[in-house]
């Protein structure tokens, strides 16, 4: 149990990593400037651990570094072969399960689904694709929602609930059924009091919340994660920190 607000220290892949009692592994490694690879977690959000890319061994027990606190002396393995071979099947099995069309995309470049593909070496889906039948709602006059691209991260059913609280967005479903919903009667964006002030339009890691009329406004190979890999990215919560 921690008795103050003293720092201790944990390894991660053999660096020393400093850490409070009020952040989780993952937390204390981007503030020390160690990547852990992730998909569902955003330093302005409650951990969700939805995704399990940012799966660690801590001390032999693999655990999701984004809701376990660390312990003083800690061991934490994230860059191991084992570990990054499971991140790969996990990356492989998001791409086959939704519709995934990196060129065609006007999120590419910009998207944490295909930079992390990029940083695991996925060379292939290697699974057979499910090609899922998934709406696109142009309705609303300024954003678009691609479904096809959603990996079911939850971070616009958080920010638009704890941070605009609007619940412009919701879950529903079971197991392989669950599916990112508006909730509006219609089902439609354009019925819903959603903005681009919201934070909500904001935080998606992939191609789900389009601004209309200004794709590719930035040239693909002048992007985010065209210029440097995501590896050496900050994330965007805390480039200003």
């Amino acid at each position: 149990m921690f008795q103050n607000k003293d720092t201790y220290t944990f390894l991660l892949d053999g660096k020393t990593i400093p850490f409070t009692e009020e952040q989780t592994i993952i937390q204390a490694a981007m503030a020390a400037g160690e990547y852990i690879p992730h998909l569902c977690f955003n330093p302005e959000f409650k951990p969700h651990g939805s995704c399990k890319i940012c799966t660690v061994s801590a001390n032999g027990r693999q655990t999701a570094s984004c809701t376990q606190q660390p312990q003083a002396g800690m061991v934490v393995e994230s860059n191991t072969p084992q570990i990054n071979g499971e991140r790969l099947a996990l990356l492989q099995m998001l791409f086959v399960e939704g519709n995934h069309f990196c060129p065609s995309c006007e999120k590419s470049g910009d998207c944490q689904l295909q930079a992390t593909a990029y940083e695991m070496n996925m060379m292939s889906s290697h699974f057979d694709h499910f090609f899922p039948d998934r709406p696109v709602d142009a309705s609303h006059p300024e954003y678009l929602l691609d479904f096809n691209r959603c990996i079911l991260c939850s971070l616009c059913v958080r920010a638009s609930s704890d941070v605009d609280g609007k619940d412009v967005f919701s879950l529903a479903g079971r197991g392989i059924k669950t599916r990112l919903i508006v909730n509006a009667e219609s089902g439609r964006l354009a019925d819903t009091n959603f903005s681009g002030d919201d934070k909500a339009a904001h935080v998606c890691p992939v191609g789900v919340i389009i601004k209309k009329r200004v794709g590719f406004a930035v040239p693909i190979g002048q992007r985010s994660f065209d210029e440097h890999p995501i590896s050496f990215t900050p994330h965007p919560a805390l480039k200003d920190n």
